[in-house]
């Protein structure tokens, strides 16, 4: 089952680094193992450009559209057997020290 993962900061991150995993471990054994088909980091939020269309026009919005502290600062997609995989896969992750991860499997279409 595919799921993205939403990397995102956080506003209370873990204050004991020592614990936090290392990215490119993280990275190297899930790339291995077949299960991270794809990744990055995003660029800062002052670089998004939000769009929305509205009775027929198109609105480009500069930045983040909503006002927010905590922010999406990357993505990973996951290719994982269930859920429970798809958390240890997460859990592993040096983000869910310093940051948070939210994951959404693939929806049927």
């Amino acid at each position: 089952m595919k799921y993205l993962m939403f990397v995102c900061d956080d506003t209370e991150p873990e204050t004991d680094e020592s614990r936090v995993p290392d990215i490119h471990a993280w990275v190297a054994e899930n790339d291995a193992a077949g299960r991270r088909i794809t990744g990055n980091v995003l660029a800062a939020p002052s670089a998004a450009t939000t769009i929305r269309v509205r009775g027929g026009e198109v609105l480009l919005t500069d930045g983040p559209f909503a006002e927010t502290k905590e922010v999406i600062v990357g993505f990973d997609i996951l290719e994982c057997a269930d859920l429970d995989e798809a958390i240890a896969v997460a859990a592993a992750h040096p983000m869910a020290h310093l940051g948070r991860l939210e994951l959404r499997p693939y929806a049927d279409l």
